[in-house]
């Protein structure tokens, strides 16, 4: 069977946002006396939402904070990261790439962001109603690299009639940038595609194949990773 749909991670895949996270991760942490270096959040991170990246950069540090002082925290996140991310937007390619990926099959998105950050883009960028599946952040049991958000998104495709009868998770490819994502997306059973905007290759050791950049995903190319993939099995 053919290419069934694919489903696009959203930070450093369809959106230049990583740095704009950072950025307002860096604001807010220092405001509790927490340097995060930009080394330290590429290396340890960039891929969970902002709660567990909060989780996590906290228990690496020693901290232990009440359940609403994290609250405290996300909020302050999340308030600041509207006017952060100004008039950043979407990565070169990254529309035209999504128009004729949707003029063939469905799409949708599987986030660790959440959703007003994604809509906010994407309405900026003229792009919401291309997708009928949005998964964000908080919208699953675990995150990823867990591979809930995934499965979530290919089971609201399902369910919507959007996907094909009897399409499968192997039939659908995932868009991501970074491992835990695409980790993520494997547990899901999709099949995998890297994008090189985040980290290099060798970084990205769960992809079935990598592009440069979102601008140079085309249909064919998906199309092989489906097809290399029922040939390898």
């Amino acid at each position: 069977m053919p290419l069934a749909g694919v489903i696009f991670d959203f930070d450093g895949v369809l959106a230049d946002s990583e740095p704009v996270h950072l950025h307002v991760f860096q604001t807010v942490l220092d405001g509790i006396g927490i340097t995060l270096t930009a080394e330290e959040y590429y290396a340890r991170y960039l891929g969970y939402c902002d709660r567990d990246a909060f989780i996590h950069v906290l228990r690496d540090r020693g901290v232990s904070l009440a359940d609403a002082d994290l609250e405290v925290l996300l909020e302050t996140k999340q308030g600041l990261f509207p006017e952060a991310i100004g008039n950043h937007a979407l990565y070169p390619g990254a529309a035209e790439c999504v128009a004729r990926v949707a003029a063939h099959v469905p799409v949708a998105i599987a986030s660790g962001a959440v959703r007003h950050e994604i809509e906010l883009i994407l309405d900026r960028s003229g792009l919401r109603n291309r997708f009928p599946v949005i998964v964000a952040a908080g919208e699953t049991p675990r995150s990823k690299p867990a591979p809930d958000p995934y499965a979530r998104a290919f089971e609201l495709l399902q369910g919507s009639g959007a996907l094909r009868a009897g399409a499968t998770p192997a039939e659908v490819v995932a868009i991501e940038d970074s491992e835990w994502g695409l980790q993520s997306a494997r547990g899901a059973g999709l099949r995998t595609v890297a994008v090189l905007t985040s980290y290099q290759r060798d970084r990205l050791p769960s992809a079935e194949d990598w592009l440069p950049s979102i601008g140079d995903v085309t249909l064919d190319h998906l199309e092989r990773v489906v097809a290399r993939a029922r040939t390898d099995a």
